[in-house]
């Protein structure tokens, strides 16, 4: 019947080998419990069950025993892409209980660019010795891509791809790619390319598949859709253009505009969530290598330097409140309710800064409407300070039977959320505009500017009104 796909008869179930169960805490307990009765039996038959990807997983919840345990088991048959899914300090370490040797032997099965994922972290000694197990093309094809700068197009792109002349027909273009041997394992569009070998149009494999075969391939390739990108792009700007051009891959092109590589998808959504993942941790002033595999010195160093700047602008504040350290002496309940003023503006500015920097790192944010933005941010604020002034007031007059207490703590209330929205927005684009990653350093700044003014607004206007 025309319009419909006859459906084959086929077994109901079919058995690839590939067929995991799902990793969950109750099934990696049973693990790490046979490895405890040193029952490596059991253990490798439960591991043999898991995807790799699981298996990096495990590596990671696991303490170092069990982890040199763990991959001892799963020396003699592992899948080298899990290798690219552990998180570089975990990477390193399984990489040194494996031995080069055998890692070396392994990244020969990897496409290129995820070769360079998993060495690109070691000194140059480290690389050569894991190099020297690739072919001459493999080797030259890693070592160019080490060449260029780190998170850059060039360093998460694949050499492996599937370009065609334009003036092939679709039928030359199927013929190829069942007789080619050296394809990548997975592709969804074909490069189309001129005789310089720059691109000029791109064929999704599903369209090649459907056309009749003397069509031309120029003439059903896209050509006005097809974006390329520069090797030396910043990876966030290409995660940015694959997310606002819903694109499956990209060809990439060095100054001269040949092509030299390919960027997919899957690539991208590890771009996407390593950028997530450091502005997650910029924000608490964490390291962006500071994880759960981490060493404890390691991690103690690098959330040193913030405690001690947040140690600076602590001091700052309570400059502040000695400033009116004899206003407190005779009103004691400002003791008790300047703490209040301080962290509900530091709450508000947090969640104005949490909008603003994702906003720009999504690039929704820019100079062209950051007055708009600012201006909406400082009335979301101010009318917040409205009703906590209300609240808050009420319960001060309730609490300590002063009304006139009641209303400095509401004004001050009032004067700080509006500070705290105008400058949660105001910090992360000056920074930006500053060339400073506004994750890096904003929550700091926006801490003290809100603490300082809590204070000084709520201790100033009980100095004013109340003595």
């Amino acid at each position: 019947m025309t319009g419909q796909v006859e459906e084959l008869d086929r077994p109901a179930e079919t058995s690839t080998g590939d067929e995991y169960v799902d990793l969950t805490p109750e099934y990696a307990r049973e693990i790490f419990d046979a490895l405890g009765e040193d029952d490596s039996n059991t253990a490798s038959e439960l591991l043999s069950e898991l995807h790799f990807a699981d298996i990096a997983d495990l590596l990671g919840w696991a303490s170092s025993n069990q982890r040199a345990q763990l991959v001892e088991l799963i020396r003699p048959d592992f899948d080298p892409e899990f290798l690219t899914e552990l998180d570089d300090e975990l990477r390193e370490e399984v990489i040194n209980l494996l031995g080069t040797d055998v890692v070396a032997e392994a990244i020969t099965e990897l496409d290129s660019d995820d070769v360079v994922e998993v060495i690109e972290d070691f000194d140059e000694e480290e690389q050569r010795e894991l190099l020297g197990a690739l072919s001459d093309i493999e080797r030259a094809r890693v070592e160019e891509a080490l060449s260029y700068p780190e998170y850059t197009a060039g360093r998460i792109m694949q050499r492996e791809l599937v370009a065609i002349p334009d003036y092939w027909s679709v039928g030359q273009t199927i013929d190829f790619l069942r007789s080619a041997k050296s394809l990548p394992d997975d592709f969804y569009d074909i490069i189309v390319v001129d005789p310089r070998y720059s691109p000029v149009g791109i064929v999704p494999l599903s369209r090649v598949i459907r056309t009749n075969r003397p069509v031309l391939v120029r003439d059903v390739m896209e050509s006005e859709e097809m974006r390329t990108v520069l090797v030396t792009e910043e990876q966030e700007n290409v995660a940015h253009l694959f997310r606002q051009r819903d694109l499956i891959s990209a060809p990439v092109v060095d100054d001269s505009g040949r092509l030299v590589g390919v960027i997919t998808v899957d690539d991208v959504v590890d771009v996407i969530d390593e950028e997530y993942e450091e502005d997650m941790m910029r924000l608490a002033g964490v390291g962006e290598e500071d994880d759960l595999s981490s060493a404890i010195l390691d991690t103690t160093r690098s959330r040193f330097t913030w405690l001690l700047v947040n140690l600076g602008t602590a001091i700052m504040a309570s400059l502040v409140i000695g400033m009116f350290e004899g206003t407190i002496q005779q009103l004691v309940a400002l003791a008790v309710l300047m703490p209040i003023v301080a962290s509900m503006g530091g709450n508000a500015g947090t969640q104005t800064l949490t909008v603003a920097v994702r906003a720009i790192a999504t690039r929704e944010l820019t100079s062209t409407n950051a007055w708009r933005v600012i201006r909406k941010e400082v009335a979301v604020c101010g009318l917040n300070g409205l009703a906590f002034a209300v609240l808050s007031g009420a319960v001060t007059w309730f609490w300590f039977g002063d009304v006139m207490l009641g209303a400095v703590i509401g004004v001050a209330m009032i004067v700080n959320l509006l500070f705290a929205g105008l400058f949660g927005a105001l910090i992360p684009l000056g920074l930006e505009r500053a060339g400073i990653d506004p994750a890096v350093s904003s929550s700091v700044f926006l801490t003290t500017i809100t603490d300082v003014v809590g204070f000084f607004a709520f201790l100033g206007l009980a100095a004013a009104f109340l003595l």
